[in-house]
């Protein structure tokens, strides 16, 4: 397994499918990749499955703080092993507003150090500084419960600081 990013160091660029969830209920499909989001904050939240307990919950809960996470500057990407059928499926079912996307080959997971045997990955969050650089993570040791928006907040504020 790779090592888990440092603090303050680049994070490598990727490319992922994935899809959104509108305002007019389509589900608008494309790639997205890591430089992007260059000069923004972003939050990458690693769960392990669509239509889980817990990870409906957490993406219920990101997707209901969207106000708290835009008012920062920043985006939410949910990032799991489900293919985008999978993800548009699971956004539509619980109204999910934060792009959702498939790492099928868990490539992505690997080379942050977090793909685990049997699960596919552990459950994390990793705040991306506008630079490009990691500025701060959460690796779940078992993913039964998940960082909170008030913590990602006041994490995400500590970047303007």
């Amino acid at each position: 397994m790779a090592a888990t990013p440092d603090q303050g160091s680049p994070v490598q660029n990727f490319s992922l499918p994935g899809g959104v969830l509108g305002g007019d209920d389509t589900f608008v499909r494309r790639e997205y990749r890591l430089d992007e989001r260059r000069g923004h904050p972003l939050v990458l939240a690693f769960y392990p499955g669509d239509d889980t307990s817990v990870c409906t919950k957490q993406l219920c809960s990101y997707s209901g703080g969207l106000e708290t996470f835009n008012g920062l500057g920043a985006e939410v990407w949910g990032i799991s092993p489900q293919d985008v059928d999978s993800h548009e499926a699971f956004a539509r079912k619980h109204g999910l507003r934060i792009p959702l996307l498939a790492d099928t080959g868990r490539a992505v997971a690997r080379a942050f150090g977090i793909a685990a045997p049997g699960i596919g990955l552990r459950r994390s969050v990793f705040l991306i500084a506008p630079d490009g650089t990691l500025h701060w993570r959460h690796v779940a040791l078992f993913g039964a419960t998940f960082q909170p928006v008030e913590t990602l907040a006041r994490e995400l504020a500590a970047l303007r600081a």
